[in-house]
């Protein structure tokens, strides 16, 4: 029987509403700390049954200040090692049926729901791996990556990272000042205390970028001098207030802020010394099909752990308020 009235030609003839090719996102957040090191040197590939990375940690003992005739200190020094960490996993999966591609196929298909399926659980999959580079990786019972908060900790003279031990070796700890200010009035000072000890000297070695909380980058926004200006050369110029975010920097790199870090850390960090080893990132395998079933399984699978070769360059300002 067909609708009557007015609305039921308008069903028929058009759809419901709108609909862009795409769902609009809802969800995901921006991954500052994961595009940092992806776009610059902080992916690495590696394999074997640990990540190891190869250390220069002590100077040469027999080195001395001598006479003419006097003769050199003949001994053997110990001054390389290696650091080793653990491989960590991640996986995902995706079933798509015969009756969702039957009922989405040809022109009764809004979006291709198969790419944006998969897309989804990329992003799903990034939003985790993000969350976990903060992390100190005891999450999920230990199967998270070791984020910031084991790699440059609030206490860096406590712990074992990458089988050594920071109490016992202090070449291995990271950088770390308590802010002792209020309402940010000190912030400034403990960044460039933190910048300055995570360098290797003037224009060596310095941190490449900061990354903090919103929070805390609003405070550090608003000590910028403010930059206003009202040039009237025509009657539509109009006036100007403050940067852009990301034209906001500190000495020369940019600062942004993540949702996941920690409320009140900031840390400086480069994608020399901080690294995402990997094995397989984000790697999509051949959908499998279950021979009693009508739907196909699509997994991505990740396969590394964040790494530190270098904490002494990596640091962090503690409780800010």
């Amino acid at each position: 029987m067909p609708i009557t009235g007015a609305s039921g030609e308008a069903v028929a003839r058009a759809w419901e509403a709108y609909v862009p090719l795409d769902p609009m996102d809802n969800i995901f957040d921006r991954y500052w700390l994961l595009e940092q090191l992806k776009k610059g040197n902080g992916f690495e590939k590696q394999n074997g049954s640990v990540i190891r990375v190869n250390l220069e940690y002590a100077m040469n003992t027999t080195t001395k200040f001598m006479s003419e005739m006097e003769t050199l200190t003949v001994a053997k020094t110990d001054t390389f090692d290696n650091a080793e960490f653990a491989w960590k996993f991640q996986g995902g999966d995706v079933p798509i049926t015969d009756f969702e591609r039957d009922t989405t196929a040809g022109d009764a298909g809004k979006f291709d729901i198969e790419a944006r399926k998969i897309e989804n659980l990329k992003n799903t999959l990034m939003d985790r791996v993000n969350a976990s580079f903060f992390g100190d990786g005891t999450g999920t019972g230990g199967k998270e990556f070791g984020g910031l908060q084991y790699l440059v900790p609030n206490d860096p003279t406590t712990g074992t990272v990458g089988l050594i031990n920071r109490a016992t070796y202090s070449f291995w700890r990271s950088q770390q000042s308590t802010d002792t200010g209020s309402a940010f009035s000190t912030l400034l000072s403990f960044m460039r205390i933190v910048y300055n000890n995570c360098s290797n000297g003037i224009g060596m070695q310095n941190p490449t970028f900061a990354v903090t909380s919103q929070t805390v980058f609003q405070g550090y926004e608003g000590l910028i001098v403010a930059t206003e200006r009202i040039d009237r050369t025509s009657p539509n110029d109009k006036g100007l207030s403050g940067y852009k975010g990301q034209n906001i920097m500190f000495k020369d790199i940019p600062i942004a802020y993540d949702n996941d870090c920690f409320a009140d850390n900031l840390y400086m960090l480069n994608d020399r010394n901080l690294k995402f080893v990997y094995m397989a990132w984000m790697k999509a395998e051949k959908p499998v099909r279950p021979s009693d079933g009508f739907w196909d399984v699509f997994k991505v699978r990740t396969t590394g752990n964040l790494i530190t070769n270098n904490p002494r360059r990596l640091g962090v300002v503690t409780s800010i308020a």
